[in-house]
């Protein structure tokens, strides 16, 4: 009896091992970004950002002489931003979709840059920046550090079970921030936006996903914060942003290094 029980657990030890479950597939789809001016003609070296930034983004990212720079990138909602000297900054949503086929050349995104005015940026907006984009709108909302302090400020104590201490936070509601982008928080809440839901996303890649109706006022007891401070201090390894959910038992939905809040609808 002792033998055949040992067998059997063997056995349920190898249907449980990790190996017997496939790992999920990510999808990924071919894309090219094409950079050009309003007369058509193509920028070569071009920079390029993408938030959420692709694990496998090279070290430089520009197109080349032919003004096209490709990658793979996974299925979802991207902000892209496209800089090159003498032009204004390009800034716009883009959504990868799976490949439809067998053999698919991918997708391919075109960007037009028009020439900058004197005193026009020209640079790729910094990777402490927080942006905010929106499916339906179609353009990001850039804030960096200094936008975001200008901004005004409220404090939150909560506990933190992984530090098992209380801490002080401070910084905006999220609800304001999503404003921004004309999100339907607040008195502008319909039941249409039930259906609405954000990504927030580190620059580590860690992405976590809330409903509309949970950071809005009218919905839940306390703001969910997007911070800049924690007990008086410029948050540092976790900084310049960091999500902050109070309510949940494990701060598990609490976002270091905060850069990216994508507005969803269905």
């Amino acid at each position: 009896m002792r033998r055949q029980n040992l067998g059997i657990a063997v056995i349920c030890t190898a249907l449980l091992a990790p190996s017997a479950f496939p790992a999920q597939q990510v999808i990924t789809t071919p894309v090219t970004i094409r950079v050009s001016d309003q007369l058509g003609a193509v920028i070569a070296h071009a920079q390029i950002r993408l938030v959420p930034s692709p694990d496998n983004a090279p070290a430089k990212l520009e197109t080349d002489d032919q003004g096209r720079f490709s990658i793979r990138l996974e299925v979802g909602g991207y902000a892209l931003f496209v800089s090159a000297q003498g032009f204004k900054t390009g800034a716009q949503h883009i959504d990868i979709a799976a490949p439809q086929a067998a053999g698919n050349t991918g997708q391919v995104v075109n960007v037009v840059l028009r020439i900058a005015d004197s005193g026009s940026p020209t640079a790729v907006y910094s990777k402490d920046s927080l942006v905010l984009t929106d499916d339906l709108y179609h353009i990001p909302v850039e804030l960096s550090p200094a936008d975001f302090r200008a901004l005004p400020h409220i404090a939150i104590t909560v506990h933190n079970s992984h530090t098992k201490a209380d801490e002080t936070y401070s910084g905006v509601p999220l609800a304001t921030l999503l404003a921004k982008l004309n999100a339907p928080v607040g008195d502008g809440f319909r039941k249409e936006a039930l259906t609405t839901y954000l990504i927030a996303s580190g620059s580590d890649g860690y992405s976590v996903v809330l409903s509309l109706a949970e950071v809005d006022p009218n919905f839940r007891d306390g703001p969910v914060l997007v911070a800049d401070t924690r007990d008086g201090q410029p948050l540092a390894k976790s900084g310049p942003f960091e999500l902050i959910v109070p309510g949940d038992k494990r701060p598990a939905r609490w976002v270091h290094n905060l850069n990216f809040i994508g507005l969803e609808h269905r």
